[in-house]
C-alpha cells in the first residue's frame, strides 16, 4: 500500500518546496515498486559461484600466461633464425687462414666485420709468409660459395716472404650461411682464378 502525499510530509514547508516535493511523490508513485530480486541474488553468494569466479579467473591468468609463452616462442624462433642467416653476423667475425702446397708456410686471420646500412662487410686481411710474386703479379681475396670461388673481395701485393701484410678489404655482397674465403695468387698475363693459397683453417 502506497503512502499518502500528507501523512509523510510535514505541514510547515513553504509552498515551492511543499509543490517540488509532491511531484516527486506522483512520480514514484507511478513507477510503482521495484522488481524483485532473482532468488540466486537474494540469498547472496554461494560456495559455487566464488569457486566459479576464481576459476574464470584462473582461466583468464592461464590464457594469458600462455599468450606470453607463445609471444615469446615467437621472439626466440625469429631471433634464431636471424642469427643463423649468413648475413646476420653480429659483430665482428674472425676466420683463420692456412696456406696450401702452393705456400706452404703461409698464415692469415681475416676480420669481417658488421655489414654497413648499404650492406658492404668491412673486412681486414692480415697475412704473413706469402712470397713475393712477379712483376703486375697480385693475391687476390676470394669469397666462396658451396665450395667454389664466387666472388672477388679485393687484391694486394707482397714485397717480401718475410714481410706481414695488412689490408682493408670489402665484400659487398649479399652473404649467406656457408660462405667462406679463400686467397688466390694471380699470376702475370693469368686469366682468372689463380691457384688458391690460403683456404680456411679446418
Amino acid at each position: 500500500m502506497t503512502p499518502k502525499f500528507d501523512d509523510v510530509i510535514d505541514d510547515d514547508l513553504a509552498a515551492g518546496e511543499r509543490a517540488r516535493l509532491e511531484r516527486v511523490h506522483e512520480l514514484l508513485v507511478a513507477a510503482g515498486p521495484p522488481a524483485e530480486l532473482p532468488p540466486q541474488i537474494e540469498r547472496g553468494p554461494t560456495l559455487a559461484m566464488t569457486l566459479s569466479h576464481r576459476r574464470r579467473g584462473g582461466q583468464r591468468r592461464m590464457a594469458l600466461l600462455a599468450a606470453a609463452v607463445a609471444l615469446l616462442a615467437v621472439a626466440f624462433i625469429a631471433g634464431y633464425t636471424a642469427g643463423n642467416r649468413g648475413d646476420s653476423l653480429a659483430g665482428s667475425h674472425t676466420l683463420q687462414l692456412r696456406g696450401t702446397q702452393a705456400a706452404p708456410g703461409a698464415l692469415a686471420s681475416l676480420v669481417i666485420k658488421s655489414a654497413d646500412a648499404a650492406g658492404n662487410w668491412p673486412m681486414k686481411l692480415s697475412a704473413t709468409g706469402l712470397p713475393p710474386l712477379p712483376k703486375h703479379g697480385y693475391y687476390e681475396v676470394y669469397l666462396t660459395r658451396h665450395g667454389k670461388l664466387f666472388a672477388p673481395c679485393g687484391v694486394f701485393v707482397v714485397k717480401s716472404k718475410s714481410s706481414a701484410v695488412s689490408v682493408q678489404l670489402n665484400a659487398p655482397y649479399h652473404l649467406e650461411k656457408g660462405d667462406d674465403w679463400v686467397v688466390t695468387e694471380q699470376l702475370p698475363g693469368e686469366h682468372g682464378a689463380g691457384t688458391v693459397v690460403l683456404h680456411p683453417l679446418t
